[in-house]
């Protein structure tokens, strides 16, 4: 149990906490973040501060979110911190991003060294908010930081893949080694800075829409389109929107996706005949 002590704090598992104790990856995240005096910064999960103290000291003040109570109430009583956080002791993924750019009157710089075991529906709940968010830089473990910056055709590409690219820019910004953490993970992990699109280059109608053809096209990744989206378009369809029914969920761009969504918007008729299956 000794060797999960960190700073007198024990990393909970529940929580996935892995502490960043590695002083040349901090700048390099810092430096990539690049926040400035002004900017409405949010960090998530700052657990004891790594990244918080080097970005609060180019700030007047900014934003935390912390889920675990013994460390919000510690970084309360930092001596460098206290005096510029406001601290929100809840779960991020309830937390309502856009209320907080409407008080703050400008977008959000969001940042954090994410839980493993968190990061994917966080980042769902965080793509709900672009329009209030200028930027987002976050840890996570390299395969997510694969998956997110994947193109079509690969093995990596995934329905993750198609909503981060709908909503945001991604780019990898470095690799971390696990030994850059206390404890140390078993994984590998990365850093990647997502820059919601000003204009989204493939507009769709109702994203509810996209959700769920991309889940029901990758919940059955290894069937052609023409079977695991056979219930909501036809092989004719389909030709007729430039897919070839024998292609994988894998093998279809974003904009491709984009473009069977707005198909069936405009066709509700196909949406009830899959709803009454």
């Amino acid at each position: 149990m000794n060797n999960r002590v960190h700073q007198g704090h024990f990393a909970r598992k529940r929580f996935g906490q892995n502490f960043l104790n590695d002083q040349f990856v901090i700048d390099s995240i810092v430096s990539a973040i690049h926040p400035q005096p002004g900017e409405s910064v949010v960090e998530i999960g700052p657990g004891l501060g790594a990244l918080t103290l080097p970005v609060a000291a180019k700030m007047d003040r900014m934003t935390v979110i912390e889920l675990d109570r013994d460390l919000a109430a510690r970084l309360e009583t930092h001596p460098q911190l206290q005096n510029k956080l406001t601290i929100h002791q809840q779960d991020a993924m309830k937390f309502n991003f856009a209320q907080l750019a409407e008080q703050e009157g400008q977008a959000l710089r969001v940042f954090g060294n994410l839980p493993y075991n968190i990061s994917t529906p966080l980042m769902f709940h965080l793509f709900s908010y672009t329009q209030a968010i200028r930027d987002m830089h976050f840890m996570l473990q390299k395969e997510v930081v694969n998956r997110l910056v994947a193109g079509h055709n690969s093995k990596t590409y995934g329905r993750l893949t198609v909503m981060a690219q709908y909503y945001c820019n991604v780019i990898p910004v470095l690799e971390v080694p696990p030994t850059a953490f206390t404890p140390v993970p078993k994984v590998d992990s990365a850093v990647v800075r997502l820059v919601p699109h000003t204009t989204l280059p493939h507009p769709v109608g109702d994203v509810r829409v996209l959700s769920r053809i991309t889940t029901q096209a990758f919940n059955q990744r290894r069937k052609t389109v023409r079977n695991s989206l056979g219930n909501l378009f036809s092989v004719e369809q389909l030709i007729e929107l430039g897919i070839d029914p024998t292609m994988r969920a894998e093998n279809i761009s974003v904009a491709q996706y984009c473009k069977l969504a707005n198909w069936l918007s405009e066709h509700p008729q196909q949406q009830e005949s899959e709803e009454s299956l």
